[in-house]
């Protein structure tokens, strides 16, 4: 059986799908093979290869600290005849994850206001802190960096596409000898895409932009090449190996929908979900405070009945049972929603929202016009209303890649490697600076402290005290720092 997974495509956000094919007619000779999860009761046993060989399978992939095995098999009794293994939990098909774009992007090089102008930087200028209206608030305008700007010491994860190391705001900050890939096929960890790049920026960019944290060091853990997929097990496996390389902070700006494993599997949760919240488990003992993008869905995550009408509309797909979002919805995490530029009432309106939204970090949107007629009618076309000048600027790889999401155009003509992006995404890394330059004033921090020290220093968005929308509020460097009494 052929695995055909389903895309969410609300622009920039790593979505996750589980949605499995249907057969197709194929003699049995050409039966292609399967990838499978398998997570076992406790430390895995030491016949574990054997028995998934027996069962017709092959050992690809193992994180030993979890009990968590990749297999592959082109045998279609294979899952059955592993799920009688008394020593797993819980067996199930591979889910995968894939890197989503604006849907125009490929059609046309993407306008940049209404009156259809490109967005244009002259790549002469020294500085391009004036566009960036993100940075400029949750900084104090810049005032946070002459308090603590972050150091070397404190390593932010990017669990992503990879980062452009050459970048002239990223060169002296991200660790290439650290980085690390887990995409089958690759020997490194640079970007080929541009999404890790630009969160990367947001976290540590020191030069025409400034992220949150200048001073803070951002590692790669690249899952998704240039193209395609990363399979669960390479997320389990980078964020069990950033826990055990000793960082402070992982960013995952990763979201989608996902069934409630017991819709999936006998024994309960569903193999990859296990995965998931055993890897984020383990990451959070090791000291290690995880952020994450809610998504791009404009759903309520605590809707059962939006998210089943939500599936329903979009796919055709009857769901019997609750749902929930990974990594949005495991315990331990900071989730966080995306703001906007232009109102303190309402968040972008791509972002999901719900109980589980810790706080929200600026992601920017298309501005004000474009949202009003989106939330008259979301089914209407209205790309021509759209203001890239109310998205975030970041750094984008310096080098041409194939991602399609380059939204910036240079007066020269040239490819200088900063681009425009909005998204949940965008709103993550934004956090994840802030827990990092929180973890470099108090390295004895826990993750819970770096999280309830984000929520108290949050600007009250949205209705007094925590709401659906921004949580505690919109995250912000500058009043944490300014209350705190250890100074860099």
């Amino acid at each position: 059986m052929k695995k055909r997974l389903a895309v969410l495509s609300v622009c920039s956000v790593l979505s996750i799908s589980l949605l499995a094919g249907v057969q197709a007619d194929k003699p049995k000779a050409e039966a292609e093979q399967e990838h499978y999860v398998l997570a076992y009761k406790g430390k895995l046993p030491t016949n574990f290869t054997a028995k998934i060989e027996q069962a017709g399978g092959k050992v690809e992939r193992v994180v030993e600290e979890i009990g968590i095995v990749e297999a592959a098999s082109s045998n279609q009794d294979f899952l059955s005849k592993i799920s009688q293994d008394t020593n797993i939990q819980s067996a199930g098909r591979e889910l995968e994850a894939y890197l989503e774009t604006d849907p125009d992007d490929a059609i046309q090089f993407t306008p940049g206001t209404p009156n259809g102008q490109k967005v244009t930087l002259d790549p002469n200028a020294p500085s391009y802190w004036d566009k960036q209206w993100d940075m400029q608030r949750l900084t104090h305008d810049g005032d946070s960096y002459k308090l603590n700007d972050g150091n070397h010491d404190t390593v932010v994860a990017v669990i992503d596409t990879g980062i452009d190391f050459s970048h002239p705001d990223l060169k002296d900050n991200a660790d290439l000898a650290g980085s690390r890939t887990f995409v089958p096929g690759t020997t490194d960890a640079w970007d080929k895409n541009g999404h890790g790049t630009h969160v990367a920026g947001s976290i540590a960019a020191n030069g025409k932009v400034k992220g949150v944290g200048p001073g803070l060091t951002v590692r790669a853990y690249r899952v998704f090449g240039a193209t395609g997929g990363a399979q669960q097990s390479w997320i389990t496996d980078a964020i069990v190996a950033a826990a055990n390389d000793g960082v402070e902070v992982i960013n995952m700006s990763i979201g989608g929908w996902r069934w409630m494993a017991h819709n999936l599997g006998e024994k309960g949760d569903s193999a990859s979900m296990v995965a998931y919240q055993r890897a984020i488990q383990f990451a959070i003992q090791k000291g290690v405070t995880v952020v994450v993008s809610a998504g791009n869905d404009s759903k309520d995550l605590n809707n059962l009945h939006d998210m089943q009408a939500y599936w329903k509309a979009t796919y055709g797909i009857d769901i019997k049972g609750p749902s929930r979002v990974v990594p949005a919805q495991i315990p331990g995490v900071i989730t966080v929603s995306s703001s906007n530029e232009w109102s303190d009432k309402s968040i972008a309106f791509y972002s999901n929202y719900g109980n589980a939204i810790d706080v929200a970090g600026p992601g920017g949107d298309n501005g004000p016009l474009y949202d009003s007629l989106y939330r008259q009618n979301p089914a209407g076309n209205y790309l021509d209303k759209r203001d890239y000048t109310y998205r975030t600027l970041s750094t984008y790889p310096s080098y041409p890649v194939g991602g399609g999401n380059a939204t910036t155009q240079f007066t020269d003509g040239q490819w200088h490697g900063y681009s425009y992006l909005h998204g949940t995404s965008m709103a993550a890394p934004k956090v994840a600076g802030v827990a990092g330059v929180i973890k470099s004033a108090h390295p004895e921090y826990s993750p819970a402290q770096v999280a309830a020290a984000i929520r108290q220093s949050a600007i009250d968005f949205g209705k007094v005290g925590v709401d659906p929308l921004y949580g505690a509020g919109e995250a912000n460097i500058y009043n944490f720092l300014a209350k705190d009494t250890v100074k860099k």
